[in-house]
């Protein structure tokens, strides 16, 4: 029996709030608002889910989950502040066209459903992401973040109902 988050970073653990006052530190990547950080750990720390990375920062870490850029290894530190850590990616059906034209919301899905087809113990599983995945499997899993303010306690209470079954927060 496995719970499993589908984690994207941009617009959930990051939004257009900070994008509009810390354009720079945003810019480059580093920019993690270390409350949304606080609300995953109290999502994960109710369900005991596994976090499943499918961002595109999942590209940052190399196959044993080790940081291999600036950003990577910031989300990392912050991640593990909260005590959580990064399990697994999703992986990359992405093709030339996708990347040139950053339509990455056409793919996402069919990602996270080939990872669930090759983890056959996962039970109940959501996903987190700002993005319209263009998905009716997927939907009725995801909790669309607004973009415009990242993950709040209340999407975080809709996750944990949507694992669980029940609101425990």
């Amino acid at each position: 029996m496995s719970k499993v988050l589908f984690l994207d970073i941009d617009g959930v653990l990051n939004s257009n709030f900070w994008n509009d006052s810390h354009q720079t530190e945003l810019s480059d990547g580093t920019l993690i608002d270390e409350e949304k950080i606080r609300l995953l750990s109290l999502l994960v720390k109710e369900t005991g889910a596994k976090i499943i990375l499918h961002s595109g920062w999942r590209f940052w870490f190399d196959a044993e989950l080790k940081p291999l850029c600036t950003e990577a290894a910031k989300l990392s530190e912050l991640l593990a502040k909260g005590s959580l850590h990064i399990s697994g990616v999703t992986p990359d059906l992405t093709t030339e066209e996708i990347r040139k034209t950053k339509k990455f919301s056409l793919v996402k899905a069919d990602e996270i459903l080939t990872w669930i087809k090759l983890h056959d113990d996962v039970t109940e599983w959501v996903v987190l992401d700002d993005l319209d995945l263009h998905n009716n499997q997927i939907r009725q899993h995801q909790v669309q973040t607004d973009q415009t303010i990242g993950l709040t306690l209340e999407d975080v209470k809709l996750a944990v109902k949507m694992l669980t079954g029940n609101l425990k927060l």
